[in-house]
């Protein structure tokens, strides 16, 4: 039955992709996840979306996404990361740092349910929705757990998009400033190319590289958590794999199998694609294939990511979340302009 959920996830993603080419300024990724969400909310359609289509969207969510990002690798090249110099290689980690521990330490604070502080804090900090979904995979979260931080960040880098130009010339910033400001500030790779190209060919190039540079810290910030789960699993199954009211065990199952792997399958495969775009020179209309059907694959698995968000839940208990999410917001866009001063 999967197959029509995946089905639906496709037909969705050629919709999302003729809307993005009627109106270029409205990033693809941000279409399919509001198109996800319309649609989820529809009582006509709400029966389908967690019945028969489920499984097939979940999988989406899921298997696409990591499969998108080994392929986000592919746009990933370490000389050109190395070209910014290390003045702003510093900076941007600093700035991906700072937000992630800024805003998982307001979200605890506030009290955010389950992970979604650290869902959050990835998708703000590192690259939108995209990074949400390769964490969730790491921490097993649900749908329902991701869903409320996906809508945050496509909410507010869809502010950035129509809010950073217009503090373009009030702050006194030139076209690359604008650029370095735009990379390392917002969410989505297509949000900031929708944000930056209005400066200029000059100022997309830089945005694009800096906010590569933040995508490159997807792996270890992944592996940094996939390690502790493997810690917090082994203290809860003990040393003879026992612990039988281990939310993690399974009977039967050895103690080792239940722990997440140190570096997750998908981002050993992301970071092999960065060596490979580094190291091996490949042909263009290779990389727009790769890069083709990377936007398929995380238009798809973002639409599913997206009909699980339910607006009247989020409305009535989302506050917090949202409140979080604004945080963070204002917080990685100021560090990205103080580091646009100090580079």
């Amino acid at each position: 039955m999967w197959m029509w959920g995946v089905a639906a996830a496709a037909g969705a993603t050629a919709a999302a992709w003729a809307v993005h080419t009627l109106v270029p300024g409205i990033p693809l990724l941000t279409v399919a996840v509001v198109l996800g969400i319309v649609v989820g909310q529809l009582p006509v359609l709400r029966p389908a979306v967690t019945g028969p289509l489920k499984p097939g969207l979940s999988l989406a969510a899921k298997r696409l996404m990591r499969l998108g990002v080994v392929l986000l690798g592919l746009k990933l090249s370490l000389v050109d990361i190395a070209g910014l110099g290390w003045v702003t290689i510093t900076t941007t980690v600093l700035i991906v740092l700072l937000t992630f521990v800024g805003t998982l330490w307001l979200g605890r604070l506030v009290g955010l349910p389950g992970h979604q502080p650290l869902l959050i804090a990835t998708g703000f900090a590192i690259c939108g929705a995209s990074a949400i979904g390769a964490m969730s995979g790491v921490v097993k979260a649900k749908d329902q757990e991701t869903a409320t931080p996906v809508a945050l960040v496509t909410l507010c880098g869809t502010l950035a998009i129509g809010v950073l130009p217009l503090l373009w010339h009030p702050l006194g910033l030139t076209d690359l400033q604008f650029g370095h400001w735009v990379g390392a500030g917002v969410h989505d790779v297509g949000q900031v190319v929708a944000t930056a190209q209005i400066a200029g060919t000059a100022a997309l190039a830089v945005a694009v590289v800096v906010k590569l540079t933040r995508v490159l810290m997807l792996a270890p910030i992944v592996a940094s958590v996939a390690l502790y789960e493997r810690r917090r699993v082994a203290v809860a199954v003990g040393p003879v794999g026992g612990a039988a009211d281990s939310p993690d065990a399974t009977p039967g199952t050895p103690a080792a199998a239940r722990r997440p792997p140190v570096l997750p399958l998908f981002v050993a495969g992301f970071l092999a694609m960065v060596l490979v775009r580094t190291f091996v020179p490949l042909p263009a209309a290779l990389l727009d294939a790769a890069d083709l059907v990377q936007t398929i694959l995380l238009a798809m698995a973002l639409f599913g990511l997206g009909t699980a968000v339910r607006l009247t839940e989020l409305l009535r208990t989302g506050g917090r979340a949202l409140g979080v999410g604004l945080a963070s917001w204002l917080l990685i866009a100021a560090l990205a302009l103080a580091a646009v001063f100090v580079s």
